[in-house]
């Protein structure tokens, strides 16, 4: 069976509640938005997300989202913001470990491949096989011919996932490097956040401009007309999350969609790297 999936798009808009409500309602003093329209606009789309997961399982849909980022940047809250309120049957987070000797063994994809979803379900990769396109690489944790032929082959493997009618989406969460200094400071002070630091997240911090880089690179060697890379400004987390949302949402055909409240994202948080772009 050949599947068609429709390539992805990105739709500004000027439109966005963010900018069509009074400024003082929406923003605080430093930019970033204030938690009550934050929480009214996230509520919104909550009910847009419950019909999506509706869709997919109604057409046995299989829906694949990719969160990889800078540390501290959000990526597992930002997928909270996604499974709020879906159906936990049918909709996971996968947050793999480090592989073990068995793994290590095997074809470098296998593990995650794993994880992919099944008919009706929606899974969600806290970090994924792109360990190898950056931290792996940051750390010595893969040689150089191992980082370089993994970009020999995810973009066949990504391909082929499309093609088989995966609905498969790759978000890059990326932040400041003062930024990801002042949380890893919050972490430090914070007694509710403390088990979120470890020290790779410190050498990580000092290897941000190694990061870059890699990121950079990423966008280039595996940014594809048929998987392509939407980066988000998320050093405001809550603005991030909602165009992540959105941006997702926008590029879905799901029965009931809302269009007065799906139709574009922001372009001061969202970018699209694809070939071409």
């Amino acid at each position: 069976m050949m599947y068609t999936n429709r390539p992805q798009r990105i739709v500004y808009s000027n439109i966005l509640p963010e900018y069509t409500q009074k400024a003082s309602k929406v923003f605080k003093k430093n930019g970033n938005i204030e938690h009550g329209f934050y929480e009214k606009e996230s509520l919104r789309l909550q009910y847009e997300l419950v019909k999506l997961q509706k869709w997919v399982i109604d057409n046995n849909k299989r829906v694949l989202v990719i969160f990889e980022g800078m540390d501290t940047a959000g990526k597992s809250s930002t997928i909270k913001e996604f499974n709020n309120y879906l159906n936990p049957r049918e909709a996971r987070a996968v947050a793999l470990p480090k592989p073990n000797s068995k793994e290590l063994g095997q074809w470098y994809f296998q593990r995650h491949l794993k994880q992919i979803p099944n008919a009706g379900e929606i899974v969600f990769f806290d970090r994924s096989w792109y360990n190898r396109a950056g931290i792996e690489q940051v750390f010595g944790f893969c040689t150089q011919a191992q980082h370089e032929h993994f970009y020999k082959q995810v973009n066949g493997l990504e391909e082929m996932l499309v093609d088989d009618g995966v609905l498969f989406f790759k978000f890059y969460l990326n932040i400041s490097y003062e930024t990801q200094a002042n949380r890893i400071k919050d972490r430090e002070e914070n007694p509710l956040k403390s088990w979120k630091l470890s020290a790779l997240d410190y050498k990580s911090h000092e290897a941000y401009p190694q990061y870059e880089i890699l990121r950079d690179k990423m966008f280039e060697l595996s940014g594809t007309a048929h998987a392509p890379w939407c980066e988000l400004d998320a050093n405001d987390k809550k603005r991030a999350r909602l165009n992540a949302v959105r941006y997702l949402l926008s590029n879905i055909e799901y029965d009931g969609k809302d269009e007065d409240i799906i139709f574009g994202v922001d372009k001061k948080i969202v970018k699209l790297h694809h070939e071409g772009s």
